[in-house]
């Protein structure tokens, strides 16, 4: 951390998860209840680890600089991460951990549909409010959940995009591989509406385990089928592991994953050049853009809370989110509660972050319906 500024406490706690508490350094009399306290389960190590750590590096970027002056309303930030290693099982074990604080405030930027979807039951009954998971699961967006505030725009909506994209440029035989989950599931379901309305069905289904690389049994079955896009729906162990395999046997489809692959960490576990011309559909901007004013102020706050800033999707959206939070902490009041929390997101009518918009109500606890699609290898991906 750059200049010793952050305290990062790492611990193994008794639910054997792994805990990091984050906040700037204080006197004693700050800790406790002058602290705004969050909660968060991601996994941090693990198979999908780097999805967790990178989300949470961005949103540590924006509590750390909103802490140096002096926190929300005087309160400081302190955020709470359980890793859950992307198990539903931990998860779960997590969020009763974490709801024993008598000080939690809400949850934040859960990772993972499967992870998150087991905790929802004990989020609505609880009443605690869940900011800005990252999924973009249909359960997730019900009418009716009363606790649940989505940043990112849903998974139907990227595939939609996804699908448009390939039946423009003429790809018809469209393969579907999902994670054998919920998060799969319902990417599935969107990728079956999204060819229905171009008159199309996919050319094969195959499934993938979740943090796994044994991918063999979907290749055999896409290599049979000889589609000309394959729409990935899974992180980025089997994501890169089938798209390796793919080419190795010769298919040269276009591979489209959704946001959640992790497009850096996709990348990188792919030999080098191997992974150009894959296709990602992103939720936010594009990190390296600094013409856009909240990506500038995003690289910025990087590169001052991190010797590596490592900029990237997946800690774009976790400082994105991070923004949310602390706008709905702002307009909660000096003296915070779960209930003004709620009202204070749904008065979030139309903010404008700096290029990206977010926009709820009493009614809509979606806050950006931004997709757009990238390719990797198409653009200078580093500042």
């Amino acid at each position: 951390m750059a200049g010793g500024a952050l305290l990062a406490c790492l611990a193994f706690v008794p639910s054997r998860s792994l805990i990091a508490e984050d906040a700037l350094s204080k006197p004693a009399s700050l800790r406790g209840g002058l602290e705004l306290v969050l909660g968060q389960s991601l996994p941090i190590t693990g198979p999908s680890g780097q999805l967790g750590r990178d989300y949470r590096r961005g949103a540590i970027s924006w509590f750390e600089h909103l802490n140096r002056q002096g926190g929300i309303h005087g309160r400081r930030i302190r955020l709470v991460s359980l890793d859950d290693q992307y198990e539903p099982d931990q998860t779960l074990r997590n969020t009763k951990q974490l709801l024993e604080r008598r000080n939690l405030l809400a949850l934040f930027g859960y990772v993972g549909t499967p992870t998150t979807k087991v905790a929802l039951p004990l989020i609505e009954s609880e009443k605690v409010p869940l900011i800005a998971p990252m999924t973009g699961a249909s359960l997730l967006r019900r009418p009716g959940l009363g606790m649940v505030f989505n940043l990112r725009a849903s998974y139907r909506k990227e595939i939609a995009v996804i699908v448009d994209g390939l039946v423009h440029d003429a790809r018809h035989r469209i393969a579907v591989v999902y994670q054998n989950d919920a998060f799969g599931q319902d990417g599935l379901k969107g990728a079956l509406a999204a060819l229905k309305s171009h008159g199309l069905e996919p050319v094969v289904t195959a499934t993938v385990e979740r943090n796994s690389d044994q991918v063999s049994q979907a290749v055999d079955r896409l290599m049979k089928a000889q589609p000309n896009g394959v729409v990935i729906i899974s992180a980025y162990v089997s994501s890169a592991a089938l798209a390796s395999d793919l080419r190795a046997r010769g298919n040269r489809a276009q591979i489209m994953n959704v946001s959640f692959v992790g497009t850096k960490a996709l990348q990188q576990a792919m030999p080098v050049g191997e992974a150009n011309g894959i296709g990602v559909a992103q939720v936010v901007p594009f990190p390296w853009n600094r013409w856009i004013p909240v990506v500038a102020e995003y690289q910025r706050l990087m590169r001052l809370t991190h010797e590596d800033p490592s900029f990237g999707f997946t800690s774009l959206e976790g400082f994105l989110a991070a923004r949310m939070m602390t706008e709905a902490l702002q307009r909660a009041g000096a003296d915070p509660t779960r209930e003004r929390l709620v009202e204070a997101l749904e008065s979030i009518h139309s903010l404008d972050l700096g290029g990206f918009k977010l926009q709820m109500s009493r009614t809509d606890h979606q806050a950006s319906d931004f997709v757009e699609l990238t390719f990797l290898g198409s653009q200078s991906w580093e500042p």
